[in-house]
């Protein structure tokens, strides 16, 4: 996951959604491609489907079920996996390359804004993701109050989100030094994110066309 993550300032992760998904009134396991910010393909995520029973739970719990996002380079090798345990608010998922735990993101209790950390290994926080009050569609990165990376939701215009309920992801890493492993934890929390605070939002917020992306 080094390669996708290192030296790079921008990430874009686009859910594909399936037209079975689209016209039938549940939720397919969901699929995501990653590019760069110029539309250049880095590889693919998918969550694992389970058969026909974990449909039916995904469409009963929602963004509350448990789930694994598989990330996969551009070649096709798996580099990664996102693993998202059954919770009802408290969300979690941890990052696992090679099987080993490399990090998490865990939510936290808040009324007014939605927040995440990031740990290490060890479950210490190192970091924070915060989205502020009538921001909802911008998550910041902060290291000690500062923001050093950050995940925004790009609407793809009103006709396509009211349609197709697609999302679109930008992951922006601020600052140059920011270290690797806590870009991949950064991408990871994509997943978290959308699950937990957009799935099941079919036609809400559609008013909000051409949102930039990266603005402050």
């Amino acid at each position: 996951m080094d390669e996708l993550v290192r030296d790079r300032q921008f990430l874009m992760v686009r859910q594909k959604k399936e037209w079975a998904e689209i016209l039938l009134p549940y939720e397919a396991a969901n699929r995501f491609e990653l590019t760069d910010e110029n539309d250049q393909f880095l590889g693919r995520a998918a969550e694992e489907s389970g058969g026909i029973g974990k449909m039916f739970l995904r469409g009963i719990f929602g963004r509350c079920r448990a789930a694994k996002v598989h990330l996969y380079d551009g070649d096709g090798n798996e580099i990664a996996l996102v693993d998202k345990p059954f919770r009802w608010y408290f969300h979690r998922c941890e990052l696992r390359e090679n099987g080993v735990v490399i990090g998490a993101i865990q939510r936290k209790f808040s009324i007014l804004t939605r927040i995440f950390v990031i740990e290490d290994p060890q479950g210490t926080e190192l970091l924070q993701i915060e989205s502020p009050f009538l921001r909802w569609w911008t998550f910041k990165l902060l290291l000690n109050g500062i923001e050093v990376g950050r995940i925004a939701k790009k609407w793809g215009g009103l006709l396509k989100e009211v349609f197709t309920d697609a999302d679109v992801f930008g992951v922006e890493f601020r600052e140059p030094s920011l270290d690797v492993q806590i870009r991949k934890l950064l991408v990871a929390a994509v997943f978290l994110v959308d699950f937990t605070c957009f799935e099941n939002n079919q036609g809400r917020g559609s008013l909000i066309d051409g949102l930039n992306i990266f603005g402050d």
